[in-house]
């Protein structure tokens, strides 16, 4: 598959770009893409902390009252709920969200994103680096590109420091190194978009 390499200005670079079929060329599946978010997201949760009931809490089980006389009840447990610093009654329990998925599960998953993206929605630009790396003039690259709505920005090893800099007060633009491209971030964006060097990592990084 044949792509134009761009500018970040939407002008045409020198040349065109190979995407392999093999990463970008695939029928995307909504039910592999589906589990894949899933489980991204239920990874992302934090151990839900449990209460601690009767059982648990440290209070003593002397009786503490008369059996009789005493014009209340007859109670011989500090830790029952009713009373301050007892056990909560049918309290939370804790739950951790560790779920499992086969990682070549995992990897179609992300092949099939890169590959809905292809079908619409994906750049190819020669590179981040910009000679004036200030927000205004990025903005102004931006808006003459017609790039508008979510757009998640991929580079090679480590990503542009000025392009980075020069995009974090930008509404609805991301940027991320090639090792961190996922599937919950590419489908949540409407546009991708890809340097050489990033499409150069992510083809080794399946091919590998």
């Amino acid at each position: 598959m044949k792509v134009k390499v761009l500018n970040l200005d939407g002008s045409a670079a020198k040349g065109d770009i190979e995407l392999s079929d093999d990463v970008f060329g695939l029928e995307p599946r909504a039910d592999i893409l589906h589990r894949v978010v899933t489980w991204q997201l239920e990874k992302r949760r934090g151990t839900a902390r449990p209460t601690r009931e009767r059982s648990e809490v440290s209070r003593t089980g002397k009786k503490f009252g008369r059996q009789k006389g005493g014009g209340t009840a007859r109670h011989g447990d500090r830790a029952a709920p009713i009373f301050i610093g007892g056990g909560k009654a049918h309290g939370a329990r804790k739950r951790d969200f560790n779920p499992s998925l086969n990682k070549k599960v995992r990897v179609l998953g992300l092949k099939m994103a890169l590959s809905a993206k292809a079908k619409s929605g994906l750049i190819v630009v020669d590179t981040l680096s910009l000679t004036d790396a200030k927000t205004k003039a990025l903005k102004g690259n931006l808006d003459k590109a017609g790039w508008s709505g979510k757009i998640l920005v991929i580079d090679g090893d480590t990503v542009d420091q000025g392009f980075a800099r020069s995009a974090r007060n930008l509404p609805g633009i991301n940027v991320l190194p090639a090792a961190g491209a996922n599937v919950y971030d590419i489908l949540k964006h409407d546009t991708l978009v890809l340097t050489k060097d990033a499409v150069e990592k992510l083809e080794a990084r399946f091919n590998g």
